[in-house]
């Protein structure tokens, strides 16, 4: 699929995916701010930020006059925030465009943070923050990150402390987004049945004439470990959600294709290793997944599952027993190829919506600054061999490198750092 890429004066980048068979349209605009560029007293001002930008814009002062212009085009719109970057989206038919790339951008650009929506937003992040908090199969990922990183941007919550979003005020908002939403800072992706010459036509006359700024950036994520840790979140619950993490490398490492391949093996359909081994073998539990979570200066391998309560002692030394096997047995040429296979093919059934080629291409070129088409990536993919898996698993199933987040009805972790070794 072929893509362009121009650069305004301004630093904005723009990446037009024309898809002429599509029938739809997707504008996202991802900006360079996301938690990890937070101090600690507006840890969750990010998301927050987030939420008020559809809250009123100076062109569509209220809420409804948003949500109402975009529901009478049949439109999916929404938002989302991670540690490093926010997403701005609306996806419509494509005759549609125009007026969906005016309202992302005005959303982008224009909001103004009223103090009365401001106030009552409060109530809504504090019951999304409780709303996690109930759902331990999510909440456990939030505490994987606090015991990897601590007390540092990496390992705080993006939706931040509830204490946090009760204190922060709309001169925080315009502080910050005054600091981070910069044109040098920010992708606009529109993929669809568009053509380049009419995305550049509405790019310019929106988006032109807005001046540089001087962007703040984030602290780099210090990592120190030398032996297996444990946190253990105390709850009464019917299972125990858990992650084993082992600390790997980010984004642009030349060992990610390796890292996905891992991920493959271990937890890529239901024929694979552990699906099959706590599943099918021991009937423990209904999800377990493994893959590579990759940031920009930091990565981390995981393996996360929910197993019964009585057996999750268990459950941790099968896995870690399906890790060790990697290490000391080179994967057989059939089961590499199957797995190959099933991640390319994966990829490439991800990427048949308008919205989803957005993120592909959005994602790349805001983090990494460079992008692979799908066929480079499964390139990629196939041209790691047997030697390259045992090499990765050597390098980062080790002992010094281990850890586990956990939640369920256990308080003590004696017996989990006991078992916590390679």
């Amino acid at each position: 699929m072929k893509y362009s890429k121009k650069v305004l004066h301004n630093g904005l980048r723009v990446i037009t995916v024309p898809m002429k068979d599509n029938p739809t349209v997707t504008v996202l605009v991802l900006v360079e701010a996301g938690s990890k560029y937070e101090t600690k007293k507006i840890n969750g001002l990010s998301h927050f930020l987030e939420h008020m930008c559809f809250k009123g814009t100076t062109k569509r002062p209220k809420a409804i006059d948003i949500s109402k212009e975009l529901d009478a085009l049949g439109s999916q719109y929404n938002a989302f925030t991670a540690q490093e970057y926010t997403g701005y989206y609306a996806k419509s038919d494509a005759k549609h465009f125009k007026q969906i790339f005016d309202v992302v951008s005005d959303i982008y650009l224009n909001s103004t943070f009223p103090e009365t929506e401001m106030q009552k937003e409060k109530g809504v992040i504090i019951e999304e923050i409780n709303m996690y908090e109930d759902m331990p199969n999510r909440h456990v990922q939030d505490l994987v990150m606090e015991l990897l990183y601590g007390d540092q941007p990496a390992g705080w919550n993006i939706a931040g402390s509830k204490e946090n979003i009760l204190n922060m005020k709309r001169s925080d908002f315009v502080s910050y987004k005054k600091k981070h939403y910069l044109p040098e800072a920010t992708t606009l992706v529109v993929a669809g049945s568009i053509s380049e010459k009419e995305v550049m036509k509405e790019v310019n006359k929106i988006f032109g004439t807005i001046p540089r700024g001087k962007k703040m950036k984030k602290l780099k994520v210090k990592e120190v470990q030398n032996k297996p840790e444990v946190l253990i979140n105390f709850k009464k619950t019917d299972q125990t959600h858990f992650v084993l993490a082992m600390r790997s490398f980010g984004l642009v490492s030349k060992k990610s294709p390796a890292l996905t391949l891992l991920g493959g093996i271990l937890g890529g359909g239901m024929s694979s290793r552990l699906f099959q081994k706590l599943r099918e073998e021991m009937g423990v539990g209904y999800y377990v997944r493994a893959y590579n979570d990759a940031y920009t200066d930091h990565g981390f391998f995981q393996v996360s599952a929910g197993v019964d309560n009585k057996r999750i002692y268990e459950v941790i030394e099968a896995v870690l027993e399906e890790c060790r096997k990697l290490i000391e047995e080179k994967i057989s040429e059939e089961e590499l190829n199957k797995v190959k296979e099933f991640l390319i093919g994966n990829m490439k059934l991800s990427l048949e919506s308008t919205d989803d080629i957005a993120n592909f291409y959005g994602g790349q070129e805001l983090l990494k600054k460079e992008i692979k088409s799908s066929e480079e990536k499964a390139n990629e993919i196939r041209k790691v061999s047997a030697k390259d898996i045992q090499n990765i698993a050597k390098e980062i199933f080790t002992d010094e490198k281990l850890n586990l987040a956990l939640i369920g009805p256990f308080k003590d972790k004696t017996k989990f750092s006991k078992i916590l070794k390679f």
